[in-house]
């Protein structure tokens, strides 16, 4: 997974609402249209564009799919993010090294 599948997964409100209440508990694509007024093949496409983005993971239980949050899915991101937190750390480093030089 990239993390412009997953920045693109989260660009859209509903969708981070969805992920949002996943992560508290794992639930279905009924469960889901109830809570936001959606028809099912909405919350559906919502639902697909998070599992290809790896945000979540599907079990089949009977005839019913249950969502469930994959904790790994935002690793690519946390990356993506730590490597702007690793430059500026080592910048202010440099600096306050060069502070104390003079």
């Amino acid at each position: 997974m990239t993390y412009d599948m997953i920045f693109t997964a989260l660009a859209d409100p509903r969708r981070r609402n969805i992920l949002q209440q996943i992560a508290t508990q794992p639930m279905s694509v009924a469960q889901l249209a109830d809570q936001h007024n959606v028809s099912r093949p909405a919350i559906s496409q919502h639902l697909k564009i998070l599992t290809d983005a790896g945000l979540l993971s599907v079990t089949p239980k009977g005839t019913k799919r249950i969502y469930q949050i994959n904790r790994d899915g935002l690793e690519p991101v946390r990356a993506y993010i730590d490597g702007f937190w690793d430059d500026a750390l080592t910048a202010f480093q440099d600096h306050i090294i060069n502070q104390t030089k003079d």
